[in-house]
């Protein structure tokens, strides 16, 4: 088994040897997409990067019964800790909301502070949610716990605001995927035209009576190596690019996108790229050959 394993890759390197110039040629319809690929994909993990901070830092704000005591507030705490989607609780007295309270108006300040004595806060708690698009629901838990007097988002424009965040998100997800199936389908045309100069050896070997699976097993390794030899540029033009990027901005554009550090990001991008490379090379591959031997899929 390890033999025959082994002949079929030397025969897949063979074969590229070979016929070097036509794997050039299926290497870099690979390249070219690939290299779309990486930078769509960087785009998309960093915009997705960029929501999933902007989302975290959305918080309801539940205010306290005032006549709880501060045992009870501790069991309260506990509860909203314990909700499936909740990220981070924050209890804030309400001598420091009164405090915010003036910081946010310091206009105000006189007028207010007239109130310090008398004051007229709750103690809150600031509850950070681990996913946006859930955010309706959590208030909903939180306002159902015993103490809690009432439940604040930012509204219905709140929630507005984190559906247009996912759809960027699935936005990206969807072309990405498309450059992918893109990929697929231009190696696919190549592969076959290289195969297809090569039918007559098919032909041949199934005159001598190989097997599909022995005929098949040497292009499906060609197909792998020129999916890995069409990633090698992309992989090596996206990490540059990155890097330049990311040390000139300081890991952040115009004040808004935070990029992601660049290790582990890029090895991961990285992996994902060849990956990609391997795979579409091997659906190529694959699905060309099985036209000459009239396999059905």
């Amino acid at each position: 088994m390890f033999h025959r394993f082994a002949r079929h890759i030397k025969e897949g390197f063979i074969g590229v040897r070979r016929h070097f110039s036509m794997a050039i040629s299926s290497a870099s319809a690979v390249t070219v997409t690939l290299t779309l690929v990486g930078f769509f994909a960087a785009l998309m993990f960093n915009m997705a990067y960029m929501t999933s901070e902007v989302e975290k830092s959305i918080s309801l704000v539940a205010l306290i019964d005032y006549n709880c005591s501060s045992s009870e507030i501790k069991i309260i705490e506990n509860n909203i800790a314990e909700l499936d989607n909740v990220e981070l609780v924050e209890y804030r007295t309400k001598d420091e909301e009164f405090d915010f309270y003036n910081e946010m108006y310091p206009e105000m300040v006189e007028f207010s502070e007239t109130y310090r004595e008398d004051n007229p806060f709750h103690d809150t708690f600031m509850i950070y949610a681990k996913d946006g698009s859930r955010l309706s629901d959590l208030k909903q838990q939180i306002a159902s716990i015993n103490g809690i007097d009432s439940v604040e988002d930012g509204g219905s424009n709140t929630y507005k605001f984190v559906n247009i965040l996912h759809s960027i998100r699935f936005a990206g997800l969807i072309l990405v995927s498309a450059l992918v199936l893109l990929a697929i389908y231009l190696i696919y045309n190549t592969i076959k035209i290289t195969i297809g100069s090569r039918k007559d050896e098919i032909w041949i070997m199934r005159n001598v009576g190989a097997k599909n699976g022995y005929i098949r097993a040497p292009f499906l390794v060609e197909g792998i190596i020129i999916g890995i030899m069409g990633s090698i540029i992309p992989i090596g033009l996206i990490v540059w690019a990155y890097i330049y990027l990311f040390n000139l901005s300081n890991g952040n554009i115009l004040g808004i996108i935070n990029l992601y550090p660049s290790y582990p990001f890029l090895l991961y991008l990285s992996l994902g790229l060849m990956g990609i490379g391997i795979l579409v090379g091997f659906i190529g591959s694959y699905i060309s050959v099985c036209k000459y031997l009239r396999l059905k899929r």
